[in-house]
């Protein structure tokens, strides 16, 4: 059975994001869907966060600058916040705002894979010698 919101990788969304915990982002804000439907009647989508624009956003890789167009429908010029990315049920799904392109999409999610990638394991000392 599909979820009665389905959002879709690629779609912007205006989500509820309350409760909220620590620094977590809050409000009822868009997000970036980053993954694709699951099957059956899995009803999470891994989502970035959309903040405001502040001149100081280029200078963090997590921070992918969104113009506004009509295509995504935002209003003004937002940041996908990589760093910030949640699993949220489709519940907390309101309303479908547009779509990001393909270039977009790949380059917030690379951020998020640099977000979480660990860096490469440094052999010891021993396992050198053994090589």
């Amino acid at each position: 059975m599909t979820p009665p919101n389905n959002p879709k990788r690629g779609e912007i969304w205006r989500v509820e994001l309350e409760p909220v915990r620590g620094s977590e982002q809050g409000k009822t804000r868009p997000v970036v869907v980053l993954s694709e439907p699951p099957t059956g009647r899995a009803t999470i989508r891994l989502c970035a966060p959309l903040m405001q624009w502040k001149p100081e956003h280029p200078g963090y890789f997590w921070c992918i600058t969104l113009p506004p167009d009509t295509a995504n429908g935002l209003s003004k010029q937002s940041t996908a916040d990589a760093a910030q990315t949640r699993a949220l049920d489709t519940v907390r799904f309101v309303e479908k705002l547009g779509t990001i392109n393909a270039t977009k999409l790949e380059i917030i999610a690379e951020a998020l894979y640099r977000c979480v990638k660990r860096p490469p394991a440094q052999p010891t000392p021993s396992a050198a010698r053994t090589s």
